[in-house]
């Protein structure tokens, strides 16, 4: 099993009043990596063609600790569940030395916009998504 991997530069526009990166930018680098994971996994493709595709419906997010510029993060996730419709992506947030600074968890449906109603993840997208099932203590 394996899982993705952002790797992302923190800009000083990233800081706040405290010279730590803001907690706004890190919702921001975590939308980095869920849209990279859609991307991939076909799921906008989907939407672009067909007006169905994911909506997020919920994230969570752990600070353990400050980032701080300048450096890079790395961003890696992974598919904690997958459901009829619904599934979640857990992202850790580590530098270069490994330590976690962010831990987070998205859950998300697969929505018809056209029908404004859940359709049940597609068998291709669960088998790419079964691939990234990873448990972190593996990476």
């Amino acid at each position: 099993m394996k899982h993705l991997e952002v790797t992302i530069k923190i800009d000083w526009s990233d800081l706040d009043v405290y010279e730590h990166v803001n907690n706004v930018s890190i919702i921001r680098y975590l939308q980095t990596a869920r849209v990279n994971f859609w991307e991939l996994s076909g799921l906008y493709e989907s939407y672009k063609k067909t007006n169905r595709g994911p909506m997020l419906v919920s994230t969570t997010c752990n600070f353990k600790k400050s980032i701080f510029y300048p450096g890079t993060i790395l961003i890696k996730s992974r598919v904690a569940y997958i459901k009829n419709s619904s599934f979640a992506i857990e992202h850790i947030i580590l530098n270069a030395e490994g330590v976690v600074f962010v831990q987070a968890k998205d859950v998300a449906v697969c929505f018809d916009f056209n029908t404004q109603k859940t359709f049940a993840v597609p068998q291709e997208i669960r088998a790419f998504m079964e691939n990234y099932s990873s448990n972190f203590n593996e990476i």
